[in-house]
């Protein structure tokens, strides 16, 4: 974990990534001008999980009768989620394709077949599969380093809109609670 309050704790895990060198002589966008930036099936499956998020809340609040209600409900927002996030990732993506091995809501670590230099911004495409998650933001490159014949980049998110950091820090929080359960399960079956 970074030394800073802002910071947040990561988890390993794959996802993909895309990448495209920022000017670093221009500043980077406002965070309307990010809004600005992403496609429209990202600007949908953003306003999706949004109002997802507010009415499952508001519903929780009514009774336990409404559990019911709000299992199918968040069944069905699942689905729509799965078919956004597969139309999302078949899209044609701008950057280089690399692979990410950890994120949460700082930044991400990733393997690139080429360095990247410190202190460059990226602005980048993060496809979580498995969490449903697919955004658009700017990173800098804070450390990169050789291994294994490719090289392990530390990028710290350096522009990115405050419900993106909501869904990586719950989607990191989901994925350390898979893998504690995994490990429970492989403790008691030896």
């Amino acid at each position: 974990m970074l030394p800073d309050s802002n910071s947040y704790f990561s988890v390993p895990h794959q996802f993909s990534a895309y990448l495209t060198l920022w000017d670093n002589s221009q500043p980077l966008p406002s965070e309307e001008q990010l809004r600005d930036l992403q496609s429209v099936g990202l600007q949908l499956l953003t306003e999706v999980k949004g109002l997802e998020a507010n009415c499952l809340l508001q519903l929780r609040q009514i009774d336990n009768d409404a559990k019911a209600v709000v299992d199918y409900l968040k069944l069905q927002s699942r689905k729509i989620d799965l078919v956004l996030q597969y139309i999302l990732e078949n899209e044609q993506q701008q950057g280089e394709p690399v692979s990410g091995i950890q994120f949460g809501g700082s930044g991400i670590s990733i393997l690139s077949s080429e360095p990247l230099n410190v202190g460059e911004h990226y602005q980048t495409q993060l496809f979580i599969r498995s969490e449903l998650v697919a955004l658009l933001c700017f990173c800098e490159v804070k450390a990169c380093k050789e291994l294994e014949g490719q090289w392990h980049c530390q990028l710290d998110f350096s522009q990115i809109l405050e419900d993106d950091v909501e869904q990586l820090v719950k989607a990191s929080l989901n994925v350390q609670q898979k893998m504690l359960k995994r490990r429970k399960q492989q403790q008691s079956s030896t």
